[in-house]
């Protein structure tokens, strides 16, 4: 019983090698194929600060909170779920040392979907006092839709350029026989945050608020890259 085990475990093997074999014996052309592309960004993500310290202890954080919360709505923001706290923070060291009174700071991420209304949104808290507003972060929301399509694409110029060069040499390809993704990229340009309360000032400085038109920010496009690599069989 046991010989017969082993030899069928050895005609196993064999065959596996032999399949391998048969495989790397195979004539075969490579060729590898690049497609990119850029996107618009549809997620812009803002993070807003309001400080008591900004105007002069005037106003507080819950007051400066609450008037950011109706401006927002109305621009038409969801602020339940487009707008997000980030942290909380209060100057006790400045308290502790010299006896003052705590100054709170908030953070905020607002997330719109195009860059009108990020212009309204800088503008309209211009417009109440708080201008330390930075972009955060873009996305691309059919990010992985677009992979697929580039993937897609990458293949069939892979497939052409096999096509050219086995007709140089008077030569067919044939089915592919291995292929591999080797990589895919997302370039966001966008690893350090933006000032953007410039922008505010300039466009906004000059005009009342009933004559002001939205700035036309361009955020800079998200480049997607998918790269493949094939094997054909050569006829």
């Amino acid at each position: 019983m046991k010989k017969i085990t082993l030899l069928i475990l050895t005609l196993i093997s064999l065959n596996s090698f032999s399949q391998e074999k048969n495989f790397i014996d195979l004539p075969y052309l490579e060729t590898s194929a690049k497609c990119d592309t850029l996107v618009t960004p549809d997620r812009i993500f803002l993070k807003i600060v309001i400080s008591e310290k900004d105007t002069k202890g005037k106003f507080s954080v819950e007051e400066l909170e609450t008037t950011m919360n109706e401006s927002l709505k109305k621009l038409g923001i969801n602020t339940q779920t487009q707008l997000t706290l980030k942290d909380l923070a209060s100057n006790y060291k400045k308290y502790l040392l010299k006896q003052q009174d705590i100054q709170k700071t908030k953070n905020y991420i607002l997330v719109v979907y195009d860059s009108k209304v990020a212009g309204k949104v800088l503008a309209e808290l211009e417009e109440i006092g708080i201008s330390n507003v930075t972009l955060e972060k873009t996305e691309y929301s059919k990010i992985n839709e677009m992979f697929l399509i580039l993937k897609q694409n990458a293949v069939v110029k892979a497939k052409n350029q096999a096509n050219y060069m086995a007709k140089a040499l008077n030569q067919k390809i044939g089915n592919a026989i291995f292929i591999s993704d080797l990589k895919t990229v997302v370039d966001r340009n966008n690893n350090s945050n933006y000032e953007l309360q410039e922008v505010v000032v300039v466009g906004y400085s000059n005009r009342s608020k009933q004559n002001y038109v939205p700035i036309d920010i361009e955020f800079e496009k998200i480049r997607i890259e998918s790269q493949i690599y094939i094997k054909f069989k050569i006829e």
